[in-house]
C-alpha cells in the first residue's frame, strides 16, 4: 500500500500527550501526526479531510507557539451540529489530534486525563470552530475556505458516471485524479492567505 507522495506535503505536528507519558506508549509522550493518520482515521482523502487537518494544526500552533500542543486539554466548539454536512467528518479529525471527544472517550483516572464532554455542537461562535487551551483559557476560531481552491470542472460530472455505473475504467482513475489533485493544491496552499483563517480571541470566561 502506497499513498500518494503529496501527502507529504500537508504540514506535520507533534504533540504531548500525558496519558501516552503515564502508560509508557510513547517516549516523554510525544506523537508525530501526518496527514496519513487523518486519511487512515477517515478511510479516505479530500478537501473536507484536508481542510480539518490543516484548520486543526494552524489553530494548535496558534494556541502553542513555544511548546507541543497538549493533547487530551483541548476544549473544541464547532458551530454547527454533529450531523450536519461533513461537520462529523471534521470533527473525528479533530479529535484525532486533539484527543476530544463527546462522551464516548476515555474515562480517565482518578479523575485525571478524562477525554469526555472535550467536544461541543452547536456553539454561539465565530468561525467554524473554536479550540481554547483548558490551562490558560487561550482560544482562537478557525474557519476554512475550500473554494479558494477550485476542483476541476470535469471532475463532478465523472463522479455522477460514475455513481450511476456508467463510467469506464479510464473515467474512473481521471476522476480519481482529478480528485487528488485538488487535494494536494489544497495542501500545497496550506499557509495561503484566506485558505484558514486563525483569528485569536478573549480567554474564556
Amino acid at each position: 500500500m502506497a499513498f500518494p507522495a503529496f501527502f507529504a506535503l500537508a504540514p506535520r505536528i507533534a504533540l504531548h500527550d500525558p496519558l501516552a507519558e503515564l502508560l509508557g506508549a510513547s517516549d516523554n509522550g510525544l506523537i508525530e501526526y501526518s496527514y496519513e493518520d487523518a486519511v487512515r482515521l477517515a478511510g479516505h482523502s479530500c478537501p473536507t479531510v484536508a481542510g480539518a487537518w490543516l484548520m486543526t494544526v494552524h489553530a494548535l500552533k496558534a494556541l502553542y507557539p513555544d511548546r507541543p500542543p497538549q493533547r487530551g486539554d483541548i476544549d473544541v466548539t464547532f458551530a454547527d451540529e454533529a450531523t450536519n454536512g461533513v461537520t462529523g467528518v471534521i470533527a473525528n479529525v479533530v479529535g484525532l489530534l486533539t484527543g476530544a471527544t463527546t462522551d464516548t472517550g476515555f474515562k480517565g483516572l482518578a479523575g485525571q486525563h478524562d477525554r469526555r464532554n472535550l467536544m461541543h455542537f452547536q456553539g454561539d461562535i465565530p468561525g467554524e470552530i473554536v479550540f481554547t487551551r483548558r490551562d490558560t483559557g487561550d482560544r482562537v476560531a478557525v474557519s476554512y475556505s475550500a473554494q479558494r481552491v477550485p476542483g476541476s470542472p470535469a471532475a463532478m460530472p465523472l463522479l455522477q458516471k460514475i455513481l450511476a455505473g456508467q463510467a469506464s475504467a479510464t473515467e474512473k482513475q481521471d476522476f480519481a485524479h482529478l480528485w487528488q489533485d485538488r487535494v494536494r493544491r489544497i495542501l500545497e496552499a496550506a499557509n495561503q492567505p484566506g485558505l484558514v483563517t486563525v483569528s485569536p480571541l478573549s480567554h474564556a470566561a
